[in-house]
């Protein structure tokens, strides 16, 4: 595909992901309900629909993966919103829901939600996991530069949660009793976000725009969405310094390595001081 043919496809399908990931964001949807349940239901079918002409199309059948990608993710997310299985697991469990333990089951339930929706609606469409980026491939890299993320950030977690996350009173014997919850928060939250974000739409958005194009295609709905949060003490440093490259980096790291695993480590750890933030404020 030339250059100035793909200019088109790349702003449409850019236009696909704001949709999907900003407007009907599962964190800070735009719209109220009733307005944001009808978009959701409306916009689904629009991508099913369009995705399975577009199949039917000798024309347009290269896009239909792409298309019933978003039909996916929007899919999952909804469904995510909607339906959380917290509001029943964590009171029957009598946890505090604004307690490290709560956040943590509540990020769990919710990431393995999501995450099992695209499994089976990928599988459903015919596709391998494998499609996702569920796979070995270069795995000792994913791994070598995951655990030295790991390691990094754990040993920097109280002065970059201080500066950057709005740590309160921290010390390590404060936060070693929340290692198990920090763990599964950001294990859980990584897995659920690079799939959504990166394994689902990686292998299906490359071969038409390139690595590079796409790292940005998938980078500028993931780095938006989040510009409502409220737990970094700057919220343009954090966009524009600091998740804006680990995104690219993420990318990066699941197109070299040929696998998920890698880029999941790498977003887990990165996600630590923010969770550590988050928790010494209860």
């Amino acid at each position: 595909m030339k250059t100035i043919n793909r200019i088109g496809p790349f702003l449409l399908f850019l236009a696909c992901g704001l949709l999907v990931f900003l407007v009907f964001s599962y964190y800070f949807p735009l719209f109220e309900r009733p307005a944001d349940i009808i978009g959701r239901i409306i916009t689904a079918a629009v991508f099913l629909a369009a995705s399975l002409f577009a199949y039917r199309s000798e024309r347009f059948n290269q896009y239909w993966l792409i298309l019933f990608a978003f039909f996916t993710a929007l899919t999952a997310i909804s469904i995510d919103y909607y339906f959380s299985l917290s509001k029943l697991i964590i009171p029957a469990l009598n946890i505090v829901w604004d307690s490290p333990t709560g956040w943590a089951i509540e990020k769990l339930e919710s990431s393995l939600l999501s995450i099992v929706i695209v499994l089976a609606i990928t599988r459903l469409a015919g596709q391998s996991v494998e499609s996702l980026y569920i796979r070995r491939g270069n795995l000792q890299l994913g791994l070598i530069v995951g655990f030295i993320a790991f390691a990094v950030m754990t040993a920097t977690v109280i002065p970059v949660t201080e500066m950057y996350f709005k740590g309160q009173n921290l010390s390590w014997a404060r936060i070693l009793p929340w290692t198990p919850w920090v763990l599964i928060f950001v294990l859980a939250n990584a897995s659920n976000e690079e799939l959504l974000f990166r394994g689902l739409f990686i292998g299906k958005v490359e071969p038409f725009f390139g690595k590079f194009a796409t790292n940005i295609l998938t980078t500028i709905p993931f780095v938006l969405m989040h510009s409502f949060t409220s737990y970094s003490l700057d919220n343009f440093v954090f966009l524009a310094l600091q998740l804006l490259p680990l995104s690219l980096a993420w990318c990066w790291l699941m197109q070299k390595s040929n696998s998920i695993w890698g880029s999941i480590l790498f977003h887990a750890a990165m996600d630590i001081p923010i969770v550590v933030g988050i928790f010494s404020g209860l």
